[in-house]
């Protein structure tokens, strides 16, 4: 959309603020404080926030959080959001560097923790109900399904054409209650898409790999 008093990306501000208020920022600022090389530099408990922003905006690279930074009325002026490099960086110090990564999650588990306890507060349950077969499940219900994750491979793999598209499969948790993820595991062997698939193959190897808010770092 284009015009004057248009903005897009707007419903970003609102999940920043959500992030802020439930100490979701905080916790992760506290998490990663290792990680941060001088001071003057990005948070990265903010620049991993950023990342989940662009993420529920529909991003789908690194290089798509930069979708945040163009919005300088919203998430701040030039410099506010992290550049691509900074970002690789703070998301690679995540996974290399020893219990970082169980730091992370303890911090989102908190903030979680905190956020259904508000809407406790406020209605009196804290999860919504589930549903199924039209009726209210007042428990927590959770869904358990495998899901494939599309991998185009360049080398010749026994039993499958070169270049073909192959995927990998997921096992994963979902909390039917909210819709949110619980967790994914990678499921061993690869899956051709197409003719063949669902045949099992060699075991495929892990899965390679702030916002407008004052006080920014």
């Amino acid at each position: 959309m284009t015009g004057r008093g248009v903005v897009s990306h707007a419903g970003t501000v609102l999940l920043a603020e959500l992030a802020d208020r439930i100490g979701l920022t905080t916790v992760l600022s506290e998490a990663t404080e290792g990680l941060r090389e001088r001071r003057a530099g990005h948070d990265p408990g903010w620049v991993l926030v950023d990342v989940a922003l662009a993420i529920a905006d529909g991003a789908v690279t690194i290089s798509d959080v930069q979708a945040l930074a163009d919005q300088q009325g919203l998430h701040g002026p030039v410099g506010s959001v992290a550049s691509t490099p900074t970002i690789w960086r703070v998301l690679d110090g995540v996974a290399n560097t020893p219990g970082m990564l169980a730091k992370v999650r303890q911090a989102r588990a908190e903030a979680r923790d905190r956020a259904w306890l508000a809407r406790g507060e406020l209605t009196g349950s804290e999860l919504p109900g589930s549903r199924a077969a039209g009726r209210r499940i007042a428990q927590v219900v959770i869904d358990l399904d495998a899901t494939l994750v599309t991998a185009h491979s360049a080398r010749k793999v026994p039993g499958a054409i070169s270049r073909a598209a192959l995927a990998i499969t997921r096992l994963g948790a979902w909390l039917d209650n909210t819709g949110g993820s619980g967790t994914c595991a990678a499921a061993p062997g690869w899956r051709r898409r197409g003719p063949g698939r669902g045949s099992p193959g060699p075991a495929a190897g892990p899965a390679g790999r702030g916002t407008g808010r004052s006080g920014r770092g």
